[in-house]
């Protein structure tokens, strides 16, 4: 996802159908379980799914091209490993342009 590109939810024209954009962001946060590297992608682009635009389409478009060109990039789980995944994000306070909250 561009990083200079803000996305808001007035930005472009509204889909016609907006449930090809709900099945995609939907798959995707499925993914960001084993790719921690598109989870803030995915995160900001599932703000938009009650009024997706062309926009936003175009930058799921974008992360899907991510992961086709850098399929290596995921985590491997194994089945009989018992090691603990912990994790921390340090907070980006009021950069939402829609809500003025953290979005991380």
């Amino acid at each position: 996802m561009d990083s200079v590109v803000k996305l808001r939810r007035d930005s472009g024209t509204s889909l016609d159908d907006p449930s090809p954009y709900r099945k995609l962001i939907g798959r995707l946060l499925y993914l960001t379980i084993t790719r921690p590297d598109i989870t803030y992608a995915v995160h900001c682009l599932s703000q938009f799914m009650s009024a997706p635009t062309d926009r936003h389409l175009q930058a799921v478009y974008r992360v899907l091209k991510y992961i086709k060109n850098n399929p290596d990039q995921g985590l491997f789980y194994s089945a009989k490993s018992e090691v603990c995944l912990n994790a921390f994000a340090d907070s980006d306070w009021a950069t939402c342009s829609n809500s003025r909250r953290s979005i991380t």
